[in-house]
């Protein structure tokens, strides 16, 4: 591959709620519409995601020729289930995904050969690249595992910026329990520290602190009672590698409660 097909970026989005798909209201809907203009220009030759919507006991990923659309949610408007996202897939980089985590210690690498790109993956994709012409692959997480693994499986990962794949961890920056009262008054309190926290540490460059976030961060187990939509960060993170530089490029809030941080992770 030539130097013109090097990226230096991997992104981390809070995809939200899949009603970001036909709401106008919400900011984080407009963020990902001025993708191109305002984020990231260059064309990728292919889309990697890591989402929080899949989660395996081992890494898996899909081996598919075209993505169907999957909507794994429940009790939304009827047009949402009307939404195609048909981009192609990948089988060649899939298997180059398996390799590099092999060639890294990851000793089972799991492929499915079914699924297509759920609702954290082909939401922000619908808005950002409409079209739906560049191959896109989708990398489960393992939410019974920790921070520091999945920054391991981004290390793993990172030749693949090199090779022109756009590596997208889709989370959210805070991803607390249904149960969890929203704020009427702007943003939760425990919400907002977690918020600062988290941005400070990836700001300054202190990935370890975010690896180990439940021994760091205030409120962590009201931001995120379950992990899985924090650790796409985690291995967008370790594919930037130690050196990169970090830098919030969206924030808005759900309920005061759900935040919408979104980051850019650019390599040295």
């Amino acid at each position: 591959m030539g130097s013109e097909d090097n990226i230096k970026e991997t992104f981390f989005l809070s995809h939200g709620t899949p009603m970001m798909a036909i709401d106008d209201s919400k900011p984080s809907r407009k963020f990902l519409e001025s993708w191109r203009e305002k984020i990231f220009s260059k064309k990728p030759k292919a889309i990697l995601v890591i989402s929080a919507h899949w989660e395996t006991d081992q890494p898996s990923v899909n081996v598919v020729d075209i993505n169907d659309t999957i909507y794994d949610f429940r009790g939304f408007p009827a047009r949402l289930y009307q939404f195609k996202y048909s981009a192609p897939g990948s089988p060649e980089l899939a298997n180059r995904i398996q390799d590099l985590l092999a060639g890294s210690g990851f000793k089972s690498v799991n492929t499915d050969k079914k699924r297509g790109l759920d609702h954290g993956a082909w939401v922000p994709l619908m808005l950002m690249y409409p079209e739906a012409d560049i191959p896109v692959c989708q990398l489960s997480v393992q939410s019974h595992l920790d921070g520091t693994h999945h920054y391991k499986l981004g290390q793993a990962l990172a030749p693949l910026k090199d090779e022109g794949v756009l590596i997208i961890g889709s989370g959210s920056a805070t991803h607390p329990s249904n149960g969890t009262p929203p704020c009427s008054d702007g943003v939760a309190p425990w919400a907002a520290a977690f918020d600062r926290w988290l941005e400070t540490a990836l700001t300054n460059g202190s990935y370890e602190e975010v690896n180990k976030y439940e021994t760091k961060a205030p409120n962590w187990k009201l931001a995120h009672p379950w992990p899985e939509h924090f650790y796409p960060l985690h291995v967008a993170m370790g594919a930037a590698g130690e050196n990169s530089k970090a830098e919030l490029i969206h924030n808005s809030w759900d309920g005061g409660i759900m935040s919408y941080g979104s980051y850019k992770f650019t390599s040295t």
